[in-house]
């Protein structure tokens, strides 16, 4: 006999789609939205807040929503069920990066759970690091985590990778189109869902004994992206949990030229995102868009 059971609530699943909107992104710009369809959370890539400039072919766009998609992979978890999940599932609709069912009722283990708990916990810091090394326990399982979601977390030279921040940095803000897209999106002038002045850091992120780390994949196609996403997730949930801040830098990764740089000892790779890493205060989390702005018509 099959054992039938009574799928989430709406309730649940508008609560699970409000944990995910705590995910990282490029700028804040929270370029996701999600529709509820019964068991069903589809995930969709939203294109009005796409930034063209700093993002031309999407691939910061689809890491962010993949983040998205961890993060509500773990809350479906919490709430008591198996969260099946389905990536980029009908190419008629470009926009829907992910179908998140939540299947038959099933306990979380304990690090699902410790995982889910961090989630309104973590934050991006851009403040100035302790200059105190990140044990290598720490690191280790960090790269445990990048690795239980298929991608790749090496412990980069900050001198190196500095350099290349500080290239990529002069020739992005070199460009029009990136100068007016990041006033729009960060600092004293941004609009009140980006990163505002008192977020966006006050000194070098890549300062002397930096901890930094390259995310990357073994692939460079949308579906890669997705994955990086979930995988920069776990990556900074089990740094919030073991008391380490993080900062994503996203600046050496869309100038071409450098991105192919920071892996070309390792071309079976692609970069797909710096990551800065130490331990520093805790600081503010930037603003959520609400439930209804994220949240599409049924139909």
């Amino acid at each position: 006999m099959t054992r039938s059971f009574a799928p989430p609530s709406r309730r649940v699943l508008a609560d699970c789609v409000r944990a995910a909107t705590a995910a990282p992104s490029l700028h804040n710009s929270q370029p996701w939205a999600f529709r509820i369809r019964g068991p069903v959370v589809e995930v969709h890539a939203d294109p009005v807040r796409r930034l063209a400039a700093a993002d031309p072919d999407g691939r910061e766009q689809l890491i962010s929503v993949g983040a998205a998609i961890l993060t509500l992979r773990l809350a479906v978890s919490r709430a008591g069920y198996r969260a099946r999940l389905d990536l980029l599932p009908d190419p008629e609709i470009p926009s829907l990066a992910a179908r998140v069912t939540a299947a038959h009722p099933a306990p979380a283990d304990e690090l699902t759970l410790s995982l889910a708990g961090a989630i309104a916990h973590r934050h991006t810091n851009r403040e100035a690091l302790a200059p105190v090394p990140v044990p290598a326990a720490a690191l280790a399982r960090l790269r445990e985590a990048a690795a239980e979601e298929g991608a790749v977390l090496t412990v980069a030279d900050r001198a190196g990778v500095a350099e290349l921040a500080r290239s990529a940095d002069r020739w992005l803000r070199s460009q029009d189109d990136y100068r007016r897209e990041l006033a729009r999106w960060s600092g004293p002038g941004a609009r009140h869902d980006g990163v505002p002045a008192w977020a966006a850091g006050t000194v070098p992120l890549l300062g002397p004994r930096t901890t930094v780390a390259v995310l990357a994949t073994r692939g460079d196609t949308a579906l890669d992206w997705l994955g990086a996403g979930q995988a920069l997730q776990r990556v900074l949930l089990t740094a919030t949990l073991i008391g380490l801040a993080t900062t994503p830098i996203s600046q050496p990764v869309e100038v071409p030229a450098v991105r192919r740089a920071l892996t070309v000892a390792s071309p079976a790779v692609h970069a797909q995102m710096v990551l800065r890493v130490g331990y520093g205060r805790g600081c503010g989390r930037t603003p959520r868009r609400s439930l209804d702005e994220v949240l599409l018509p049924d139909g």
